[in-house]
């Protein structure tokens, strides 16, 4: 009796351990959540609300025509088709997405970062030369070349890009850990803010003459 009770006395303290373990915030799901004072203000929560699953139909876990490439317009050329929780409903609170990227000959998808998700790229057609770079004070950069069938990792909130070195159209699917990774493509956020970041700041920060900022921040910055 007395093991017993020593027993169930142990299995106590370890439930009340483990509570306060994983009595974490959780992850983010959006770029930032102010806190409504009021409570008669519009409120809204930490991605999306849920549907009563007694409501719920097969084409709420459905996206057609995957398959198909857009037009690239990008004069960067490559277009990125996502398949996040914006386009299939299903996957709120499911902690992943897909996006699928088709890349023109010589096409790039630009330095940029996902804030909320890793990603694992895989090559379908083509050849990509692909990279991230680390953290300060390192900002080591790991690069390689992919061929069809070949996979590699981004980890997250780390900038990487892709670029195709081949003289033919390339397509590359990824996977990545959020429902709503975020992107931040990196000369879009620093040259095509709104507003635009005082040109002073950006020449010291670059280490460039005030007229090459004017020059990039004129540019048509677009999302890919």
């Amino acid at each position: 009796m007395k093991t017993s009770m020593v027993y169930l006395c142990i299995a106590a303290v370890l439930a009340l351990i483990s509570s306060f373990a994983y009595a974490t915030d959780p992850g983010s799901l959006q770029d930032f959540c102010v806190a409504a004072k009021n409570p008669n203000a519009a409120v809204f929560v930490n991605g999306l609300f849920c549907k009563d699953p007694k409501l719920a139909v097969a084409e709420d876990f459905y996206l057609a025509n995957f398959n198909k490439p857009g037009e690239i317009k990008s004069p960067v050329g490559s277009l990125v088709t996502p398949a996040n929780v914006a386009q299939i409903a299903g996957l709120n609170t499911l902690g992943i997405s897909m996006v699928r990227i088709d890349y023109a000959p010589y096409g790039l998808n630009p330095p940029h970062t996902h804030p909320r998700a890793t990603e694992i790229l895989v090559v379908l057609e083509g050849t990509l030369s692909v990279g991230f770079v680390t953290s300060n004070p390192e900002n080591k950069l790991f690069t390689k070349v992919l061929y069809k069938g070949d996979v590699f990792v981004f980890p997250v909130g780390l900038i990487h890009f892709q670029f195709n070195v081949g003289k033919t159209p390339a397509v590359a699917i990824a996977a990545l850990s959020s429902q709503n990774p975020g992107v931040i493509t990196i000369a879009n956020a620093v040259f095509g803010s709104k507003a635009p970041i005082p040109e002073d700041i950006l020449a010291k920060a670059f280490q460039v003459d005030n007229k090459v900022v004017d020059y990039l921040q004129s540019q048509f910055w677009i999302s890919n």
